[in-house]
């Protein structure tokens, strides 16, 4: 057993201990939602995997580390767990990616439905849950090492959970608001596992035990090495620019004939600019039926993203005022750096509901392509916020909303955004956008409004929108309205996406898991 540590003599540095120990496990917390989120989104639904998985694990932590404390008061088997979790901690930003994407690669031929939440779930129990778990034996172990007697437990119990509490607080808003920003995820947890990792070092070189503080280190230093790094799509060749701001996971990505904006790794294209000019081949192309609808003079437009809709307006429309509302100020900075976002387009940072609410503007065109990873914001979704949108709409105005997937089955993301939409906008078309997952659902107030696209159509001097625009007056519906109202009290947009995009995955999936399950792995890579 080693000798006592004088360090313990002094109940400040057990206080110390709790509060760095309920700074990492926030800090760790908030990494975790922004290591997965660039695979699986940051929805409320990996929210509460996330949430869920790390109490569960702190709750294990506390009954198990209890037990110990009680069965051997050494408070040097509490500071080797400190090191133990700093290290795996540490050694995230190194082997974390490649867990998530062998867990789900392996999911994805083992099961049929719920793969994102299963490879979520999983995912943030294998790199998450042990370092937690032994954090969460701090707390229960710091009372059996601090408390002297009976007469002042409650003031010593009460000290280190205040302390907590407090290195909780900080490690809440550091990460999101400092750290994350600053120098991205892999360095958040790099800092934080630093930070852990010296307290464990300080009380081993206090009782002389140098060579665990030298194995630790070197651990440390050479995760730090190899881990620092912010590239979550390390397979992906030309990127000119990968990062994270408050909000997103942001990367910019070139080929020889496009610049391409995502705001995660698995899930598509945000936004894209096509060199040379033209049309983009993506929904962007079909919402352009709303400008020409109404002459296109005042267009809005929330979910800017890097303007891609905006520089179609301006080309096709020249003199059009547009306006843009995006969140992400970090986005609109790349927009200015990479896409080439004219100039006399003002672009707000806002949410756009809040802007709705705060503008006195009426506009001719709005365009609603506001997302929050694969589900559109649920606050943007509601029969609430699309009659905001319409009280901001001229006389002959129209709005224009990209849906992001084509769900199938009843009761799907798009059936209920369609029937909200429809309690507020009498007249609505719906077209699939070809090649692409989007599909793109015009309202007005009037049906007359809409009736006029292939007549302006055939007025256009550009042949190709000319030709796409009497495609989509040819071939755009009326949708069949339902019941499935989406409000401000209960809109599960994500839920309904991460369905969508689930049954998506298995159709484009199906057969190369057909080829597993007939010829077992060694088919499955040769069939790529």
């Amino acid at each position: 057993m080693e000798k006592a540590s004088p360090l313990l003599k002094n109940k400040n540095f057990l206080y110390a201990t709790e509060f760095f120990s309920g700074m990492s496990i926030m800090a760790v917390e908030l990494g975790a939602s922004r290591l997965l989120a660039p695979y699986f989104s940051s929805s409320q639904i990996v929210w509460t995997i996330i949430i869920g998985t790390i109490m569960i694990a702190l709750a294990l932590g506390n009954v198990w580390g209890g037990r110990r404390a009680d069965s051997d008061k050494n408070p040097a088997k509490l500071y080797r767990r400190l090191i133990f979790a700093a290290i795996w901690i540490g050694a995230i930003p190194v082997l974390g990616k490649y867990l998530i994407l062998g867990i789900a690669g392996a999911l994805i031929v083992a099961i049929d439905t719920n793969l994102l939440i299963w490879a979520a779930f999983l995912s943030c129990m294998a790199i998450f849950v042990l370092p937690l778990f032994l954090l969460g034996t701090v707390t229960p172990s710091l009372v059996k090492y601090s408390t002297d007697n009976l007469e002042h437990n409650g003031r010593i119990v009460g000290n280190l959970n205040a302390f907590n509490t407090i290195g909780s607080i900080i490690g809440t808003f550091l990460p999101t608001f400092v750290t994350i920003p600053a120098v991205g995820t892999a360095i958040t947890f790099l800092i934080f596992s630093g930070v852990l990792l010296s307290i464990g070092i300080i009380y081993f070189l206090s009782i002389g035990a140098k060579k665990i503080c030298a194995g630790a280190i070197f651990i440390f230093i050479a995760s730090s090495i190899a881990g620092n790094s912010n590239s979550f799509a390390f397979w992906e060749k030309n990127i000119l620019y990968e990062g994270e701001s408050i909000y997103n996971y942001l990367q910019v990505k070139e080929t020889p004939s496009k610049i391409i904006f995502s705001t995660n790794v698995l899930f598509g294209v945000q936004s894209l600019k096509v060199k040379g000019g033209g049309l983009t081949g993506m929904y962007y192309d079909y919402a352009l039926a709303a400008p020409l609808l109404t002459g296109g003079k005042k267009i809005l437009i929330l979910g800017m993203g890097t303007g891609t809709f905006a520089e179609q307006c301006g080309k096709y429309f020249p003199g059009s005022e547009i306006k843009g509302v995006e969140i992400d100020e970090k986005i609109t900075f790349l927009a200015e750096k990479y896409f080439d976002l004219p100039a006399d387009v003002e672009v707000l940072t806002y949410d756009g509901r809040a802007f709705l609410q705060s503008d006195k503007n009426i506009y001719d065109v709005i365009l609603v392509d506001a997302f929050q990873d694969i589900s559109p914001p649920f606050q943007m979704s509601s029969t609430e916020f699309f009659t905001l949108v319409k009280n901001h709409l001229s006389e002959g105005g129209v709005m224009v909303v990209n849906m992001n997937m084509r769900a199938s089955g009843a009761g799907n993301i798009n059936e209920y955004l369609i029937d909200t939409i429809g309690k507020s906008f009498s007249a609505l078309k719906i077209i699939d956008a070809s090649g692409v997952t989007n599909k793109v659902l015009f309202a007005a107030a009037d049906e007359k409004i809409l009736n006029n696209l292939r007549a302006r159509a055939e007025t256009l001097d550009d042949e190709n929108l000319s030709r796409l625009m009497i495609h989509t007056a040819e071939n755009w519906t009326e949708p069949t309205l339902g019941k499935n109202i989406l409000t401000d009290d209960r809109a599960p947009v994500e839920m309904l996406s991460m369905r969508a995009l689930d049954n998506l995955i298995q159709k484009n999936l199906g057969r190369y898991k057909e080829i597993y399950r007939r010829e077992g792995l060694n088919g499955l890579l040769k069939s790529f």
